[in-house]
């Protein structure tokens, strides 16, 4: 398990490098543009995917910064979201290969923002949500590059095991 979710936190960096690369290749207008996403823009978006995972950090670990709203967009440029982006990835692959099975099993409480209350569960199943709420995220930042007239991007983690992450297989 501990593989996997190391595994998880390297290619979650390769696809956001990738789609940060992609981005950069839009003008400000398109960048910015509401087209129907969850969070409208493809900046929204990238901007929401920071956000939540540094969230989430800040739950599992009691460090780093965090935020109030889902909605958040705490940088005003892509290079600023993207060295964030990077930042935080680096952080979530680091933290994530310093893991104990231990670690994974434990049960740990948080209060969600969007939710009065405490929550408690593992932190197996609630990695795997973080993990898995980067790739829903990807799927609309993708579909935004599309509604923009933008060649398609191979994401899926099989192109990355193809790839940058052979170590894996």
């Amino acid at each position: 398990m501990l593989d996997h979710f190391a595994m998880m936190a390297d290619y979650n960096a390769w696809a956001n490098a990738k789609l940060y690369q992609a981005a950069s290749e839009l003008d400000e207008a398109d960048l910015n543009a509401d087209r129907g996403a969850f969070f409208g823009s493809l900046f929204g978006t990238l901007s929401h995917l920071l956000v939540t995972d540094r969230i989430w950090m800040h739950r599992f670990t009691g460090e780093g910064p965090t935020h109030k709203t889902l909605t958040e967009q705490p940088y005003s440029t892509l290079a600023e979201l993207d060295a964030a982006r990077r930042s935080e990835d680096d952080r979530i692959i680091a933290w994530v290969q310093g893991l104990t099975s231990d670690d994974i099993e434990r049960v740990f409480t948080y209060s969600p923002i969007s939710v009065p209350g405490a929550i408690s569960q593992r932190l197996a199943p609630t990695l795997s949500h973080v993990f898995n709420h980067q790739t829903h995220h990807r799927g609309q930042a993708h579909m935004t590059l599309t509604a923009l007239g933008r060649p398609s991007l191979s994401l899926d983690l099989i192109y990355y095991l193809r790839s940058d992450g052979q170590r894996w297989q």
